[in-house]
């Protein structure tokens, strides 16, 4: 009796952005995660510097430890590089003691990147091209849900509440019409950017050239949103099994502490305060679930994506953002909301892989 063929997954992470470090981070959770009687794990960086490496597959190296943050560098492993030849789907290896080799083909790539260079469209579009089945939204999917502002723009044409906001590109400033449209406080924020890097609460206008500034250093695109005084909401989507409809999950709310907001340090380094399940009123929690699994579809997501609201004291809700690519460290919201829901972080996993597969590349 043959032993069946493991299905072997590439886990891609690090990566250019900001955000690399949580997403050694969530890549560690995931590898813990897989089973290695189900799963052949093909680990592999991307340093800051764009640089691509076969790294070691010990989750412990990819964990917050005393608070220094995981980093991968050339010194991780042998460089890799992933062919773009729909008809190999191989990583091809360079060692220098050992030359050029090429790996077995790769059945599927769980790309947690993110930010920019993973979680906006271009990691998506290399495996597109290299017809790799990888699990998350598509090329389209992800750039929108990345870009803030056009996240709120297919929003609002489905419907779903977004609070005032401004879009200030490359070398523009905030009109006077614009700050009298806002009002004070507002959060600034790089339009394509997530945990929270490059975000400033301003509350006298004084400050405002500086917290563009920033932005800009993350993002030439800024958003200028007005606050919005509620509760921070957050919702887990996932793709229906079989091509059915997408899932929503428990709800959870986001206690910021001390904080005077949801900032990077709340999130990742103190580990955060929230509720899961949301005490909200079950109408309107019921509402924040469509809401999500609508911006879900309204942006053509697959695979995943976590959606947050802001609740105000009257049960207006208004949405904040999606992410394609959620952060999946041991406090993230999105797997302890699954958890919650009934559906544990191995088998969370094991969905993303399946409906990955099912999927495939091209048009769908």
């Amino acid at each position: 009796m043959t032993t069946p063929r493991k299905t072997r997954i590439a886990i891609v992470f690090g990566g250019r952005s900001t955000e690399h470090a949580i997403s050694c981070v969530s890549a560690g959770s995931i590898l813990r995660a897989l089973d290695p009687d189900q799963y052949e794990v093909v680990p592999v960086g991307i340093t800051r510097e764009g640089a691509w490496v076969l790294a070691g597959a010990d989750p412990a190296t990819l964990a917050i430890s005393d608070r220094k943050l995981p980093e991968i560098t050339t010194a991780s492993g042998s460089a890799v590089v992933l062919a773009a030849d729909p008809t190999a789907t191989e990583l091809i290896v360079r060692d220098p003691a050992d030359g050029i080799s090429s790996l077995a083909g790769v059945d599927v790539v769980f790309p947690v990147l993110h930010g920019a260079y993973g979680e906006d469209g271009t990691i998506q579009g290399m495996l597109e091209m290299a017809g790799i089945p990888y699990v998350g939204a598509n090329v389209f999917a992800s750039a929108a849900a990345m870009d803030k502002e056009f996240t709120k723009k297919l929003a609002a044409v489905e419907g779903i509440p977004v609070g005032p906001y401004a879009v200030l590109r490359a070398g523009a400033s905030l009109s006077d019409a614009d700050k009298e449209r806002l009002g004070l406080p507002v959060f600034v924020k790089p339009s394509r950017a997530g945990s929270s890097h490059g975000i400033t609460k301003v509350t006298d206008w004084a400050d405002l050239d500086a917290a563009i500034a920033a932005a800009r250093r993350i993002d030439p695109k800024v958003l200028v949103e007005a606050a919005i005084v509620g509760r921070e909401i957050e919702c887990g989507v996932l793709e229906g099994e079989a091509g059915g409809a997408p899932e929503s999950s428990l709800l959870a709310e986001i206690h910021v502490g001390e904080h005077d907001w949801y900032d990077f340090e709340a999130k990742y380094l103190e580990g955060g305060r929230y509720d899961i399940p949301a005490d909200l009123p079950a109408a309107v929690a019921a509402r924040v679930q469509e809401y999500a699994r609508r911006t879900f579809v309204a942006l053509d997501c697959a695979g995943l994506a976590r959606v947050d609201f802001f609740v105000t004291a009257d049960h207006q809700i208004y949405l904040n953002e999606i992410n394609t690519m959620p952060g999946m460290t041991p406090t993230s919201m999105f797997p302890l909301m699954w958890a919650a829901t009934g559906l544990e972080y191995p088998k969370v996993v094991d969905r993303l892989i399946r409906t990955a597969l099912r999927r495939g590349t091209g048009l769908h």
